[in-house]
């Protein structure tokens, strides 16, 4: 186990790196698809809408295969390395089901607020900035742990775009010294210290935003 973990851990560092990275570029992107699909013009949310039932309703890996193979062949002629796959579809492919969570997130909001909102004359930008999105928030964070872990899960497909992650170097190594039960049990408990650490870090950061928000709700509403 001394000589395998060192090994393991390197893959470990490029799965990490790819999971942040990835989970950045999803953020990025469900909000942009949650504005696209919420916007008054009809050809924007068709935009929305074609990107988020795309991603979601086909497979990642296939959709690795694609960004990795096809892009290269004409008429595209787009050559990306393993690691920009990697990043590019794992966050357009997570950032399509994030945009449905914000979405959902959103509606979940009183209509009383919005309403009040207007009623202190505030602009869009305002409104969503200082009173819908800091309470979706609250409501999104949860299905959001959850897709962040699916990521850092999802990681284990860029093994089969030569990409030298956890899974990687696992398979590397059993092909190297046999010694399967091993090295794959090792990389079982990686990936499950990995998820642990990812939900703790976002239970903090859900209890550090639902404690901002009532903070801030109670000075306002003192006299």
């Amino acid at each position: 186990m001394r000589e395998l973990f060192p090994l393991l851990l390197q893959g470990t560092l490029v799965t990490i790196e790819i999971a942040v990275l990835g989970t950045l570029l999803a953020i990025a992107m469900a909000f942009i698809a949650t504005a696209a699909k919420l916007a008054p013009w009809a050809p924007v949310r068709w935009i929305g809408n074609v990107y988020v039932e795309v991603f979601r309703g086909t497979s990642l890996l296939v959709q690795l295969f694609w960004f990795f193979f096809v892009l290269p062949l004409p008429p595209f002629r787009v050559e990306l390395t393993p690691f920009t796959v990697a990043i590019v579809g794992l966050g357009l492919h997570y950032g399509a089901y994030g945009s449905e969570i914000l979405r959902g997130a959103l509606r979940s909001v009183p209509g009383g607020q919005f309403e009040a909102a207007l009623a202190l004359n505030m602009s869009a930008l305002t409104r969503m900035r200082r009173i819908i999105l800091p309470q979706a928030m609250i409501n999104a964070l949860p299905p959001a742990t959850n897709l962040m872990i699916e990521l850092l899960k999802g990681t284990s497909l860029v093994s089969l775009i030569t990409l030298s992650d956890l899974t990687f170097r696992a398979r590397q190594l059993d092909e190297a010294t046999f010694k399967t039960a091993e090295i794959f049990c090792l990389t079982l408990v990686i990936y499950f210290v990995l998820a642990q650490l990812l939900a703790t870090l976002m239970r903090h950061f859900e209890r550090r935003v639902s404690h901002g928000i009532i903070v801030h709700t109670t000075h306002k509403a003192a006299p």
